[in-house]
């Protein structure tokens, strides 16, 4: 497993991990620091509508991913859904953000309280519901994860595993 990023080797980068694991800070990071596209995986299953989302269709979805990975270059950020495992074939490097539950949790709650008092914009209502749900979303990630490496292994030589999403770039020369 590799520690780092470099910009001339890598142009199609997938980053996994779970809810509140530093997806999107990492995926905006790397994308403003390679001047790369990123993309949200919540934005190929959802359309975003002023009504409130809508989820598509297995078709749509397929479709909309197809459209993001036969690019040049992209950077891609989601939670692990095997719909998308086509991705990792056509990625140049898969980082897997396994932050610490304690972490995500943390950060979940910090999320939602911005969110909920509007210091933060939201895809979504931030409902004590929705609080509940994301913590879930965090103990599922655990629940899954040896799915999740064993999904992974035949991309070894591309994985980058990370504790946190700062890391990456603390490695940096």
């Amino acid at each position: 497993m590799k520690g780092k990023i470099e910009p001339e080797l890598y142009n199609k980068i997938y980053i996994i991990g779970s809810v509140a694991s530093g997806k999107t800070t990492m995926a905006k990071k790397l994308s403003n620091l390679f001047n790369i596209t990123w993309h949200e995986l919540d934005n190929v299953v959802h359309m975003r509508l002023p009504g409130g989302d809508v989820t598509r269709s297995s078709e749509e979805i397929t479709f909309e991913f197809n459209k993001i990975i036969s690019c040049e270059k992209w950077i891609i950020e989601g939670v692990f859904r095997e719909c998308f495992n086509e991705g990792f074939d056509k990625a140049d490097s898969i980082i897997l953000l396994n932050t610490p539950p304690y972490k995500r949790k943390c950060r979940i709650a910090k999320r939602w309280l911005c969110q909920r008092i509007r210091l933060e914009e939201s895809n979504y209502v931030p409902t004590f519901k929705m609080l509940l749900r994301m913590y879930k979303w965090s103990s599922g990630f655990e629940k899954s994860k040896d799915t999740i490496l064993k999904t992974l292994e035949p991309y070894i030589d591309k994985v980058i595993v990370l504790n946190d999403n700062t890391d990456i770039f603390d490695n940096k020369k």
